[in-house]
């Protein structure tokens, strides 16, 4: 008996193949289960990657207890910087060596997930940080790696991806293997309290902007659009009363899920043009990420917007934490969709205009270039060019205040 096919007007599901790679160990503290944890990987001498705002605040300090009260040996590289780079892969690198670890902690935001992922590409395969751009570059096995995200944002701790900048060409590059995903990740809400007030906001923009990028994708599948929805659901709610209550713990626990789910969306379906047009404001102007994400987030989301898929995508999205009903209309939706960004972006004090970031104007050229080839332009559900990405940087200077976002390319 022959399989009959599909009707042609009843589209098939997307493919996708998913092998989930990092065990989840959530709740308030969370943390002291590390020990035994490390153990059960095999661990016995670990490098500790973290930032001196982390040892500040103390979790660095409470981490290496935890690990020596399990009989664990441990060494410490407290020099990660933001938005790292080759240099600081390096660094860390030299570290790992000299004490001949066989597992790797990455305790801090984005950048010590980052740092721990490519000192591990480089300490267990070789050559250098830029042999391993693109995905599956790895031959070797590598560390097991154990993640603690102490801010709810880059969702690193659920990838399989690194972001290291290239320190001669300054250029983010994204280096990953099925291998250099952690293997277990922790995710305890009370690490999150101490994030100061700016970074608790940035974070949280940067993960919501993740939960609406992979929403639509053009790589989305099912699996990844059930990680937008729920991540999406837990985010857009909680951003706003964490920063009117740093100390709820609840509403932290939903931002540290959130950003996760929004992590292992990114993992099955990629992101999009607001992160494209984010890292070159980031490389040339330091801009912070989340900031930069914020600003151009919804200029991308209308962009998208004219493509009816890409659309109906949103208003989708917009209905998972009750935003709007797609019964309603796409069209309503979609417009509930961008009222709410912007309505989060207010809260979380981003700047509106390009400007008031200290970008040039005169700079919108190289921006456009730089931003049409960065490796998330190409999963954008809308075809976009260096044009289209100038377009979007001339609005970015423009708007002042919500709906407002003159010179969006059509």
């Amino acid at each position: 008996m022959t399989q009959e096919a599909a009707p042609p007007h009843v589209p098939l599901l997307p493919e996708f193949d998913h092998q989930p790679r990092t065990r989840i160990v959530f709740g308030v503290g969370a943390v002291e289960r590390l020990g035994d944890l490390a153990r059960e990987l095999g661990a016995k001498r670990l490098l500790l990657v973290t930032d001196p705002g982390i040892v500040a605040a103390g979790h660095a300090g409470r981490v290496r207890q935890i690990l020596e009260s399990a009989g664990l040996d441990v060494a410490f590289f407290d020099a990660v910087r933001e938005n790292p780079t080759t240099g600081c892969v390096d660094s860390c690198l030299a570290v790992a060596r000299a004490a001949k670890i066989d597992a790797i902690i990455g305790l801090g935001g984005g950048s010590a997930m980052d740092t721990a992922k490519g000192c591990n590409f480089v300490l267990t395969n070789g050559g250098r940080m830029q042999d391993y751009r693109g995905f599956g570059k790895a031959t070797k096995p590598m560390l097991p790696l154990i993640a603690i995200p102490t801010t709810a944002g880059t969702g690193s701790e659920c990838q399989s991806y690194a972001l290291i900048g290239d320190e001669q060409t300054h250029q983010k590059m994204a280096c990953g293997d099925a291998k250099a995903a952690a293997r277990i990740a922790i995710l305890d809400p009370g690490l999150t309290v101490s994030q100061p007030a700016p970074v608790t906001a940035h974070t949280g923009i940067d993960a919501i902007a993740h939960a609406v990028e992979t929403a639509v994708t053009k790589k989305r599948n099912p699996l990844s659009l059930m990680y937008s929805h729920e991540a999406f659901k837990l985010l857009a709610p909680a951003l706003p009363r964490v920063l009117k209550a740093p100390n709820d713990l609840e509403a932290r626990g939903r931002m540290l899920l959130g950003a996760a789910f929004a992590g292992f969306a990114i993992e099955n379906s990629m992101l999009g043009a607001a992160h494209s047009a984010a890292n070159p404001l980031t490389a040339h102007f330091d801009v912070v990420h989340g900031e930069a994400v914020g600003i151009m987030l919804p200029l991308v989301v209308r962009f998208n917007g004219q493509d009816p898929s890409a659309r109906q995508a949103y208003a989708e999205l917009a209905s998972a934490p009750e935003i709007a009903c797609v019964s309603d209309g796409h069209e309503h939706a979609f417009e509930a969709l961008i009222a709410r960004l912007e309505s989060l972006l207010n809260a979380a004090q981003i700047a509106r205009s390009l400007a008031d970031c200290g970008v040039q104007r005169s700079a919108i050229p190289i921006l456009a270039e730089e931003a049409a080839h960065q490796w998330t332009a190409g999963f954008n559900p809308r075809p976009i060019r260096a044009e289209d990405f100038a377009a979007l940087y001339e609005a970015a200077f423009n708007q002042r205040g919500p709906g407002d976002a003159p010179g969006i390319p059509s």
